[in-house]
């Protein structure tokens, strides 16, 4: 671990929240109000509405279901979108017939895919399931598909001229060359997939409870509550989940291509 990264990225948060904290109170002592931040809640009662909420065991099951909702999405994503991506990238015959079909879905936003969703499928978890593993099978099927076209030829053949077997060298020749971009589709993909599971949370409705609908309707329900330090808790508590989502990328990155470190 960088301790030098690890000191600026805390300087870092501790100026956001001191000028975060002026802005909000700079109206009281002067009368002029700050544009956009003076409105919002000082993070002393953004901080005191989360001790309030972090003692409900309803706050930690909506984290709990976003996780599995965003994880089991991205898990089918990358199941599904590496062997496509593969696919489309070394069959000539099958990225003809499947390709422009897959470009003509790409565009349409996950969300808009939520209401077929909810009629396609018959539980509300598997409908939010799905919509989370659109948002991010597209940016992994085509950095897979980037990644395949970027190989040396000479380095199959040479392989197949040593007398390697085909699953020898997707083993050991394909599989690492497509790992870079597997995995920067598999960030990407993940960011998307945390803005799309709180949207369809959102939309869907979530549950009969603030704990049963997941972050997105949490802060769903702060908003019609008209609860807004509720609300920054529910956005932050998004973005710490986030941040955990994309280490736990990175980390299984850096796992599975050791030679970036040592090159690092």
């Amino acid at each position: 671990m960088n301790v030098d990264a690890v000191k600026r990225g805390a300087i870092g948060i501790v100026a956001f929240v001191i000028a975060w904290e002026v802005a909000t109170r700079f109206g009281g002592w002067t009368g002029f109000t700050v544009p956009f931040v003076g409105t919002l809640p000082p993070p002393s009662a953004v901080v005191g509405d989360f001790l309030q909420l972090a003692a409900r065991p309803g706050y930690w099951n909506s984290w709990s279901l976003s996780f599995q909702r965003v994880l089991a999405g991205f898990a089918v994503a990358l199941l599904v979108g590496g062997p496509l991506g593969l696919l489309i990238a070394t069959r000539p015959r099958f990225r003809q017939t499947v390709f422009p079909v897959f470009e003509a879905l790409r565009p349409i936003p996950p969300l808009a895919w939520v209401p077929i969703a909810i009629l396609f499928w018959p539980t509300q978890e598997l409908s939010i399931t799905f919509v989370t593993f659109l948002g991010a099978l597209f940016p992994v099927v085509l950095n897979v598909v980037g990644g395949a076209e970027q190989i040396d030829r000479r380095h199959v053949l040479a392989a197949r001229s040593m007398g390697a077997s085909s699953g020898y060298i997707f083993r050991r020749v394909l599989f690492p060359a497509l790992l870079p971009s597997l995995m920067t589709g598999a960030a990407v993909g993940m960011g998307i997939t945390w803005e799309v599971v709180v949207a369809a949370e959102l939309i869907s409705g979530g549950g009969k409870q603030a704990g049963d609908g997941g972050l997105g309707f949490l802060v769903w329900n702060a908003y019609q509550g008209n609860d807004l330090p509720r609300v920054v808790v529910a956005m932050i508590s998004l973005g710490i989940a986030g941040y955990l989502s994309s280490g736990l990328v990175r980390a299984l990155g850096n796992r599975l291509m050791p030679w970036q470190r040592v090159a690092a």
